[in-house]
């Protein structure tokens, strides 16, 4: 290895450490900085130049009280140049999001849409009219867009969307019909959501968050990082089995968790055409209704008893559509854990409605490519320095 290669990759290692430095920390000054990373004053204020140049980093007001000396120039990071795109299809949406670095939001938009037995290709079509109208807003804003990543429901890997039987599709290639002018990845809308949730959510760095939709995922977060599994394939909780004997499921079992507390099967037990219409029931007291909940919170209660004995879990989020169920849904699915799990842990694990709601799949994918940026900024210093 000569020289210049480990000189370069010791500048990128440097950038990354100053301004992973920034992400955590908040404003900080030239010195601080030095004194957080070890680096050399010298060095820190060449690479600080460097990220500011990059629009990575921007400079603000004096230095917070307590530093010594004459106060310093803080510097923050920067949601002016570098932004990232995270899009979702689920069955009944497809959906788009633009975040800056700092994770601002600079364009959102969701699209009502019934996905279930459409084409991939119809679908991929209205989802890149909707990518290019989120790429064409953060060009007028004077941002660069550095990748996007895809939310699907089902599982994924290396790119294929293996299966996702309510939109009737198996072994598609979302990116690969999804024609846009940036790096396009694919991951499954659970983890997403959970990643989401971990970045821009409560904080809490240990967690299983539980997406309902019209079928039911889960993503593991342990420690701050996702636990996708030996093959990313973790978190089908829809498809635990609540009921041997119940309904005959999509993915060809019987009595999965999704056929009793999904978002068709509350609907259909409700009497409800549509979610806000079965929410409003809910909030009326429909006995239908408040019946399909409590039955629904029951069998999630269930299949959340197998996950907390196997991962032993602190903490359970509810989001997607059990969201805006949690008042009426949280009380069953809690009555079942305390009573399955008392005897054994002495206490459920805390159960709480993600705040983040229907947005939460968007951000993560969205998030992902900010993380991956703040990560390996040396690419578009370096670029910044070419112009």
């Amino acid at each position: 290895m000569t020289q210049a290669v480990r000189h370069e990759e010791m500048r990128a290692r440097n950038l990354e450490v100053v301004l992973g430095a920034v992400h955590r920390g908040g404003a900080l000054t030239r010195a601080a900085l030095a004194e957080v990373t070890g680096l050399t004053k010298s060095t820190v204020s060449k690479l600080v130049g460097d990220l500011v140049d990059a629009g990575l980093l921007a400079e603000t007001g004096p230095a917070r009280a307590g530093e010594r000396g004459r106060p310093g120039v803080a510097v923050v990071l920067s949601g002016a140049r570098v932004a990232s795109l995270g899009l979702e299809i689920n069955v009944d949406y497809l959906a788009g999001r633009v975040l800056d670095l700092t994770g601002g939001v600079r364009f959102a938009a969701r699209r009502e849409r019934d996905n279930r037995g459409s084409r991939p290709k119809k679908v991929l079509g209205e989802l890149q009219a909707l990518a290019t109208e989120a790429l064409a807003e953060a060009h007028r804003l004077g941002l660069e867009v550095a990748g996007a990543v895809l939310a699907v429901s089902g599982p994924v890997g290396d790119g294929v969307l293996f299966s996702a039987p309510n939109l009737g599709w198996q072994d598609v290639r979302p990116a690969d019909l999804l024609r846009l002018p940036i790096p396009v990845e694919l991951d499954n809308e659970a983890n997403l959501a959970a990643l989401g949730e971990l970045w821009y959510g409560d904080g809490e760095r240990d967690f299983l968050y539980v997406s309902g939709e019209v079928g039911i995922g889960a993503g593991l977060v342990v420690d701050g990082t996702l636990f996708a599994g030996a093959r990313g394939l973790a978190g089908e909780l829809g498809h635990v089995v609540v009921a041997p004997q119940g309904p005959l499921c999509r993915c060809g079992g019987n009595g999965c968790l999704e056929t009793f507390a999904g978002q068709e099967a509350l609907l259909a037990a409700g009497n409800a055409p549509t979610l806000p219409a079965f929410v409003a029931a809910l909030a009326d007291g429909d006995r239908a209704a408040r019946e399909a909940c409590e039955a629904a919170g029951k069998a999630l209660g269930i299949a959340l008893t197998s996950a907390v004995n196997l991962l032993d879990l602190d903490r359970v989020v509810l989001g997607g559509v059990f969201t805006q169920l949690y008042p009426w849904l949280s009380g069953p699915v809690s009555e079942v854990l305390a009573t399955r799990l008392g005897g054994l842990r002495g206490a459920p694990p805390v159960l709480t409605a993600s705040r983040l709601g229907g947005d939460a799949a968007t951000l993560g994918a969205a998030g992902r490519v900010v993380h991956r940026v703040l990560a390996d900024p040396a690419p578009f210093v370096s670029r910044a320095q070419e112009a």
